[in-house]
């Protein structure tokens, strides 16, 4: 058991998610209060119903997630809005929302620990925001479609291969999530090949006009490592349980 308070502290000191730009709606931080105590932490990408219900069965005390609340910006507390908010001070558990603070960290974040499970190693950062960089760029010797598979192997699922750029690659891109909008990005930096979770229609017309290969290989997917990481490190600092509540969306 640990003080709420000192667990915020380490989240403040190590993300700074007042300062770290974001989107507007994203409100990294606390976005929900709850107990003083800690005893068990969650990690999860959506604060979802679905997420919230399953963190107040399984006694959470602090939820962790990668996507907040108040995505819609400011508005009423009705409909699933208030069944959230009500689900997690029924259940008195505090809500910790990190995004692009989460998808940038060096240690803990979406992007570092997708290229560490493709056995990659990031050289330099990558996928320009309001000035910050929130992805990296690896170097690799390898074909296109082994990466994919790696991909496939990294996420648990289907990867989806828009073949912009060459068949032997050698510079990627990683920028989880709705990362498709660096491609133009990638391409003035070199990069033949951009991994990212989801991408619009026009992205493919970006990748093959462009030379860059696109690799999608989920919003969900490639974004389940920074959260998961970060609950299990808060375990092992604060020696707390923790799980994750995994409600897979497919897209």
């Amino acid at each position: 058991m640990v003080q709420l308070e000192h667990i915020l502290h380490f989240l403040e000191e190590t993300f700074q998610p007042q300062t770290f730009p974001d989107y507007p709606d994203a409100l990294n931080g606390l976005q929900v209060g709850g107990p003083d105590e800690i005893r068990k932490v969650a990690a999860a990408v959506d604060a979802s119903e679905q997420t919230i219900a399953a963190a107040s069965q399984a006694g959470v005390d602090l939820l962790l997630v990668h996507h907040g609340l108040f995505w819609g910006g400011l508005g009423t507390i009705t409909g699933p809005r208030f069944r959230k908010v009500a689900g997690l001070i029924r259940a008195n558990t505090a809500l910790y929302s990190l995004h692009l603070p989460l998808d940038a960290h060096a240690e803990l974040g979406n992007n570092a620990l997708l290229a560490k499970k493709m056995g990659l190693r990031p050289e330099g950062r990558f996928g320009t925001f309001k000035e910050v960089e929130v992805g990296w760029w690896c170097r690799a010797g390898t074909d296109r479609d082994a990466l994919a598979e790696g991909l496939e192997s990294a996420v648990g699922g289907t990867v989806r291969l828009i073949p912009g750029g060459p068949q032997e690659v050698s510079r990627i891109g990683i920028l989880s999530g709705g990362g498709s909008s660096a491609i133009h990005e990638a391409a003035a930096l070199s990069l033949d090949t951009l991994i990212t979770g989801e991408a619009p229609h026009h992205a493919y017309h970006d990748a093959m006009e462009l030379g860059v290969n696109l690799l999608l290989g989920g919003h969900y997917a490639t974004e389940t490592f920074g959260v998961l990481a970060l609950a299990r490190h808060l375990s092992e600092r604060f020696s707390l349980d923790w799980e994750f509540i995994d409600f897979p969306t497919g897209l």
